[in-house]
């Protein structure tokens, strides 16, 4: 069951809750449609934004999408004038009234969609996909995940043959529906054919009744100031790699003597 099943649809109604949100009588089918054509056009268009989630919501005459982002800076642009563009395209290719929210993630380790996204550019940049797979694998489990699994399947580096590999790192408990289980599946485009990915990321266990919202808790942010928060984060994560510096000359300190 747990091997087969897609680990977010699995939990839906439980612990997650749904990125389309309303209610259609008559048109439920052309609102999917339409659903799917705005998440691909995203997708498409702003392919470097770190887009890991679009919740859509739908009054009568307006959508409402919150853009979930590790980059909200790349979406917004210079004084808003990339999100105004934005907007007015989906205007035209919806014929309605559009919102736009940017929600930034602080934690853009954690989301599986970034995770198996960085190792598709990675992999399509001709680095070794194992470097890529277990640096991916160590930065998520520092940011506190209970557990990651990653499968691969092409023909990796290029072999005649294609195969299929797992690495995976604490636990991911696919039965457990009480999991948090974050789910991705994104493909490498490389000159010798396609390479998909797979990325399970457990965030720990659920207990007590959630809030299904996607949105709950989050508040939207301004791309400038999520952008000079981030710029932060890595320098202190670069401090902290100084840190592994000091104590390693401590340990050579500690030979000498």
């Amino acid at each position: 069951m747990g091997q087969k099943t897609n680990p977010i649809g699995n939990r839906l109604g439980y612990i997650r809750g749904w990125d389309s949100n309303w209610f259609a009588d008559k048109d439920y089918a052309a609102n999917v449609i339409e659903d799917a054509k705005l998440r691909e056009y995203l997708g498409t268009r702003i392919e470097k934004g770190g887009i890991a989630r679009i919740i859509i919501e739908r009054t009568l005459k307006r959508i409402t999408l919150t853009i979930h982002t590790s980059r909200p800076g790349i979406i917004i642009g210079k004084g808003g004038s990339e999100i105004d563009l934005i907007r007015e395209e989906l205007r035209r290719l919806t014929k309605k009234d559009i919102q736009i929210n940017i929600i930034e993630i602080r934690k853009p380790e954690l989301d599986a969609t970034i995770v198996a996204e960085s190792i598709a550019k990675q992999i399509e940049a001709r680095i070794n996909y194992r470097r890529a797979i277990k640096t991916s694998i160590q930065s998520t489990m520092r940011a506190s995940a209970e557990g990651i699994k990653v499968r691969i399947s092409g023909r990796l580096n290029g072999s005649d043959m294609s195969r299929t590999e797992e690495f995976k790192e604490g636990r991911t408990p696919l039965h457990t529906f009480r999991a948090d289980i974050d789910y991705a599946n994104k493909e490498a485009h490389t000159v010798y054919g396609r390479i998909g990915i797979k990325v399970w990321i457990c965030k720990g266990e659920v207990l007590g009744k959630r809030d299904l919202n996607p949105n709950a808790g989050l508040s939207t942010k301004g791309g400038d100031r999520g952008g000079r928060g981030r710029g932060g984060d890595r320098g202190d994560r670069r401090g902290g790699g100084g840190g592994r510096g000091d104590r390693r000359g401590g340990g050579g300190g500690g030979g000498r003597r």
